[in-house]
């Protein structure tokens, strides 16, 4: 099989893409693992005693993904992937007795179409609800669900969308692309530092409007790991697709969109920190299924370009791609807050 291509054929025979790659820190041997308030770094022990570490969450790498296809200004998609649906939502209103405008997509909200920015558009939320044939108290069609999706914002089938700001809340679209990085035979590395204050170590000189303790000199303890090995873990359930009956274009769309995905972050997103930057230290394996090759990022993006044609062609898409609405928006004021909390 070419690198230029993707044999779906092998595909259609499988439930899902299991991808692994090893890798090793830029420089050194050190890195800081991702941290968890009040926990730390996720330390654990395999069953035969072998000292672990959650390098990176599913959480955390899911957003990786997701960022790899953003423009520079990290909010719009991709030139090189125009065509592809999504929402954009301009916000404005008064706050605090000055105008107020800003903008978000659905490619950077939280579970994407649900965010309340475009959710509670009323023009948006009625014409989604006809496209996936939703009402409330009726049974949910998944089939025209995952077409609306798809006609509005593709990725929320790639990353998963729960749509619990819509009526009763029952559509939810569980990831079809996960991923986490796990390191293996960990030690750990402990130093330390101090932030100095070049014109008062004690402190006591401050500014008038601000008298908070970040003056002086102060000391911090740092704790990073060493490893005998890391992984990245990908796990890409292509049998939702299949599932949804979606149609052909589509399902190969989302297949080569979250390769790309995967080849991208793998190649330019692994400084996932300061002190915690990886590249691959050799080939991407493909453990499930054996003899699968993954394309290289311009023929996967070659692929996907095709494949948005197809999609526009068969009217999977909308039209324009990108979905524009407006939501106003107010600053809830201390009042609602006080209210809230007596109510």
């Amino acid at each position: 099989m070419s690198k230029t291509n993707i044999d779906f054929e092998k595909l259609a025979k499988v439930p899902r893409l299991l991808i692994e790659a090893d890798l090793t820190p830029v420089q050194g041997d050190r890195f800081q693992p991702t941290g968890f308030p009040d926990l730390g770094a996720a330390v654990y022990e395999r069953p035969d005693g072998k000292r672990m570490i959650l390098v990176e969450s599913a959480q955390s790498i899911a957003n990786r993904l997701e960022a790899t296809c953003l423009d520079e200004a990290g909010i719009d998609i991709a030139s090189e992937l125009e065509g592809l649906p999504y929402i954009s939502a301009n916000l404005a209103g008064t706050i605090d007795e000055n105008g107020y405008s800003t903008k978000t997509t659905s490619l950077i909200e939280a579970h994407r179409i649900n965010s309340p920015f475009i959710i509670s558009n009323d023009e948006f939320k009625e014409d989604f609800k006809k496209r996936a044939d939703y009402e409330k108290g009726k049974p949910l069609n998944w089939k025209k669900i995952a077409l609306a999706l798809l006609y509005y914002d593709p990725n929320s089938l790639l990353h998963g969308v729960f749509l619990a700001n819509l009526e009763d809340g029952r559509v939810k679209v569980q990831r079809a692309l996960t991923g986490f990085i796990e390191a293996e035979g960990i030690n750990e590395v402990v130093s330390g530092g101090v932030k100095n204050n070049p014109l008062d170590p004690t402190g006591k000189i401050r500014a008038i409007n601000y008298d908070k303790d970040v003056y002086g000199n102060v000391p911090y303890h740092r704790m990073e790991y060493t490893a005998e090995r890391t992984v990245a873990y990908f796990n890409f359930d292509i049998s939702s697709f299949k599932g949804y009956g979606l149609p052909k274009e589509a399902k190969e769309l989302l297949v080569a969109l979250g390769l790309y995905k995967i080849q991208r972050l793998l190649s330019q997103g692994l400084r996932l920190r300061t002190a915690c930057d990886f590249i691959v230290k050799d080939e991407i394996r493909v453990v499930s299924p054996g003899g699968f090759v993954i394309p290289d990022e311009d023929s996967l993006l070659k692929i996907i370009q095709e494949r948005i044609q197809a999609c526009n062609s068969s009217n999977l898409f909308a039209v324009p791609a990108v979905t524009e609405i407006s939501t106003k928006v107010i600053k809830k004021s201390k009042d609602s807050d006080k209210n809230d909390e007596t109510a």
